[in-house]
């Protein structure tokens, strides 16, 4: 995007004002589909550095993710908890990932997520 939307920004800005992972939305990025709940960036740094902590090879790593960082600004990235990557009929993970995604790579969003069905 050429210019920031400010109303996904705002949405941000809501997320990151609480605790809440509850705000699901799904948003087009560098030609990717990536849909789940976006979470604040503190509560997402601290699962990404539990994830991390609990592993032999990747426990090093986990501490640059529990650094406070003060905010300077309106939020800049979109932090998804329990979301997926859209490739054709599945959800990859099919678990759910965490993904950081800048707010100015978004090319297009809608409020709410995709989920699958074998139905």
């Amino acid at each position: 995007m050429s210019k920031t939307d400010a109303l996904l920004v705002d949405l941000a800005t809501l997320v990151e004002s609480g605790r809440s992972n509850q705000m699901s939305l799904t948003v087009v990025t560098g030609g990717t589909v990536i849909t789940g709940r976006l979470a604040p960036e503190a509560v997402w740094r601290e699962r990404v550095s539990e994830v991390l902590a609990d592993s032999v090879q990747l426990g090093a790593f986990a501490a640059v993710f529990t650094e406070d960082r003060p905010a300077d600004g309106p939020p800049r990235h979109l932090h998804f908890h329990v979301a997926r990557i859209l490739q054709g009929t599945v959800g990859i993970p099919e678990t759910g990932g965490m993904y950081r995604v800048a707010i100015e790579d978004v090319s297009a969003w809608t409020v709410g997520d995709f989920s699958y069905s074998d139905n």
